[in-house]
């Protein structure tokens, strides 16, 4: 992945889980870099239930603070002629239906190699087919996220509010927020809005204190279908429900 001018990492896209025979190595996926996140490792063998149901639990554990983020793309990568990709989603859909249903559901999807080193992972994302399913996976996340914002602009109850501007919504964002007051649940950008920007600090700035409030943040791809509408409304939107 190409770095970006004034980026040393860029922007979170995904979470990549390498599944292995005894433990799973969970990365973080950037614009620019990949990132090692956690290694978890299964106890017993797999055809131990209750060892695999705790192993699985604790990835789900795992993707917890990205998926609080925002990020909501998972891509399983296993060796060949395994199912542990597919155990795993197994898992998810029997325990964890809130992961794959309604507009904030993650995508998912399955790659076959090795994720468990730094090597691996290098070699990995440096392959078209990588490039293809990352492209696949986060254009099916920005699809969920599409719906989400338009069923907001279309809402008539006007429970939602949507800010348009980085002035509204920094003002939101870093503002205490009050009981009956609004609260950001959504914060999104495109990447082409914060690539021309000149205030990328002031926004990367926003980007980190939005995080760290728990505030859902999303840098889109412009070219992807949610992307082009974000730009049709300016390229940053913030959605804001009374708390």
């Amino acid at each position: 992945m190409t770095s970006k001018r004034g980026y040393r990492r860029g922007y979170s896209v995904a979470v990549l889980i390498g599944l292995e025979d005894d433990r799973a190595i969970v990365w973080r996926v950037f614009s620019s870099v990949v990132k090692p996140e956690r290694t978890l490792w299964l106890d017993e063998t797999r055809d131990n239930p209750k060892a695999t149901y705790n192993f699985h639990e604790s990835i789900i554990d795992t993707l917890r603070p990205a998926l609080k983020e925002g990020v909501r793309s998972i891509i399983l990568a296993h060796p060949p002629r395994s199912s542990y990709g597919q155990a795993f989603i197994r898992h998810i859909h029997e325990h964890h239906a809130w992961l794959v249903q309604g507009p904030n559901r993650a995508a998912f999807s399955e790659t076959v190699g090795s994720a468990g080193t730094v090597s691996e992972v290098a070699a990995l994302v440096r392959t078209p087919q990588f490039h293809k399913l990352i492209d696949e996976t986060t254009s099916e996340e920005t699809q969920h996220l599409l719906g989400m914002l338009e069923k907001c602009l279309n809402a008539s109850d006007q429970n939602t509010v949507v800010l348009y501007s980085l002035k509204e919504t920094e003002g939101l964002i870093c503002s205490p927020w009050k009981q009956g007051s609004l609260k950001p649940e959504y914060f999104m950008l495109t990447d082409k809005y914060v690539s021309d920007s000149r205030e990328k600090n002031r926004i990367q700035r926003l980007m980190q204190i939005a995080s760290n409030k728990n505030v859902k943040t999303r840098i889109v791809n412009a070219e992807s279908a949610a992307g082009k509408r974000l730009t049709q409304l300016g390229g940053l939107v913030c959605l804001a429900q009374p708390s």
